[in-house]
């Protein structure tokens, strides 16, 4: 049951808040260490990468009849990017590491995580109660 496409997007999406998570972390661990630069996720663009046909694995429909056209594979996490700063935020021995931007991006991003928990445990619930398992 934990097969269907809607679920490994919904898994997707939780594996990629949980290694921004890592790395978020990692910048506020590393926010007095000299000449650190916060570092970033780039979220992946479900959308864009569905139209233009990009992605190199995660969620992929389904073919279960030779007449059906594959879809694209749709990618779980993005590359790890830098941050762009101000240079009124880079610190003389050239820390660019802001506490502040950084706990708002861990909040926003425990936020994200509840919210696809909750998507995903409600979606299990709705396959339980239509198969009948409630």
């Amino acid at each position: 049951m934990t097969d269907l496409p809607v679920l490994q997007a919904l898994k997707g999406k939780l594996r990629f808040h949980e290694t921004r998570q890592k790395v978020l972390a990692e910048n506020v661990a590393n926010a007095e260490t000299p000449g650190y630069t916060a570092r970033d996720l780039k979220a992946p663009d479900f959308f864009r990468m569905a139209v233009e046909g990009e992605g190199d694995g995660g969620v992929a429909t389904v073919l279960t009849n030779p007449m059906h056209i594959a879809g694209p594979r749709i990618s779980n996490v993005g590359p790890l990017r830098p941050e762009k700063v101000g240079g009124y935020e880079v610190t003389p021995d050239g820390n660019a590491v802001s506490l502040e931007d950084q706990m708002m991006k861990v909040t926003g991003n425990q936020m994200d995580f509840q919210a696809v928990t909750s998507l995903y445990q409600r979606s299990l619930g709705l396959l339980k109660t239509a198969v009948g398992k409630r």
